[in-house]
């Protein structure tokens, strides 16, 4: 059975996080905003009472997820007790011990997680890098991946552009992945993925070396005010590429728009309705906006942090290597593991959650 100290230490993790997480706050300040809602002009900005929902959610998991873990420690010292009468009881001691363990640690990475940004869904584009066919079939491969993890961990998953290889796999790929704290997740996902493999194009059966780029951005909501002046911008129109009904190839309902100040140049086809998919392209440029500002705000701080490894955007953070031996290591947190199928399956957690312990927020 599990020993003393250990459920001494865990209490005293459970006290903690009830310290961190201001929970007693919280409860009074959801207490307080559902008040509110019960107000008879609460409805009549529904914008502004949307935002005012979504607060509540966010109080709401904070204070139940912290009273759900409390209870079980609570039901955990009543079973140990118990236990000692009857000693059949500690297999299930030992699994209750276990159970709030991991509950526990999911609620302390989650506190790093207390960015605006963090709570947002997540876009990611995946690019081929040079290479030619060998790129684009382990840009497919991130694809994959990144799906994988979003189904597993109960995210949605929208596909906003895509353009294949010339032979097979994809030269880029935009998804939306929605769902509470998908960006918080995926934000260390930046940079340069590198595979190494015997490659099933290459008829020699000779080593490759690829190179996939991944950028991932908050998608800002309602709740985030961004403004763009509309002179800045420009609009193109083109036929989507790709399987699909009569509509794609006839007529032009892909847009591409051109931010000026920025630079910044978005292609969206996700929808067969022009006036749709250009709705779509001014939110993923004023989430590309508010994510450059979020940029700023990391490499001043850490410019400030002396003591941390710099996070380079843009740079190799990963190597899956699956010949000679296999290995998949995360070059900023030293994270690695040899069950590469796994990880390629969507079974990331283990590098996400190394990057916010390491870097934290």
């Amino acid at each position: 059975m599990i020993q003393q100290d250990l459920v001494k230490d865990l209490k005293g993790r459970v006290d903690s996080i009830e310290i961190y997480l201001k929970i007693k706050e919280k409860r009074l300040q959801l207490n307080e905003e559902e008040l509110k809602t019960q107000d008879p002009s609460f409805w009549d900005d529904p914008k502004k009472a949307e935002i005012q929902l979504k607060s509540i959610r966010g109080l709401k998991y904070w204070v139940n997820t912290f009273d759900s873990l409390k209870t079980a420690y609570e039901d955990l010292e009543v079973m140990i007790e118990f236990s000692k009468e009857d000693p059949s009881m500690e297999v299930e001691v030992d699994e209750q011990y276990y159970s709030i363990e991991k509950n526990l640690e999911e609620l302390e990475l989650k506190n790093m997680l207390s960015g605006e940004e963090d709570a947002l869904s997540a876009v990611l584009q995946i690019t081929a890098g040079a290479g030619g066919t060998e790129s684009c079939d382990w840009a497919s491969m991130l694809m994959r991946m990144y799906i994988m993890w979003a189904q597993k961990n109960g995210h949605k998953v929208k596909e906003l552009n895509y353009q294949e290889g010339d032979v097979a796999g994809i030269k880029t790929v935009t998804l939306e992945i929605e769902g509470e704290f998908a960006f918080g997740y995926l934000k260390g996902e930046n940079g340069v993925h590198r595979l190494v493999r015997i490659s099933p194009f290459d008829s020699n059966a000779k080593r490759h070396t690829s190179f996939a780029s991944v950028y991932v951005y908050p998608l800002v909501d309602d709740s985030i005010e961004i403004i763009v002046n509309p002179a800045d911008i420009t609009w193109d129109t083109f036929r989507s590429g790709g399987a699909g009904g009569q509509n794609v190839n006839k007529v032009e309902t892909a847009v591409r728009l051109k931010h000026a100040p920025s630079g910044i140049i978005i292609e969206n086809s996700e929808s067969r309705s022009q006036l749709g998919n250009k709705e779509k392209a001014m939110q993923l440029l004023k989430s590309q906006l508010y994510e450059l500002e979020y940029r700023a705000r990391m490499e001043k701080r850490n410019e400030i942090e002396a003591g941390k490894k710099k996070i380079e955007w843009g740079s190799q953070i990963r190597n899956y290597v699956l010949h000679p031996y296999k290995l998949i290591k995360d070059v900023r947190t030293g994270c690695e593991t040899g069950n590469v199928d796994n990880v390629l399956d969507g079974d990331l957690n283990e590098f996400l959650k190394s990057y916010l312990m390491t870097y934290g927020n």
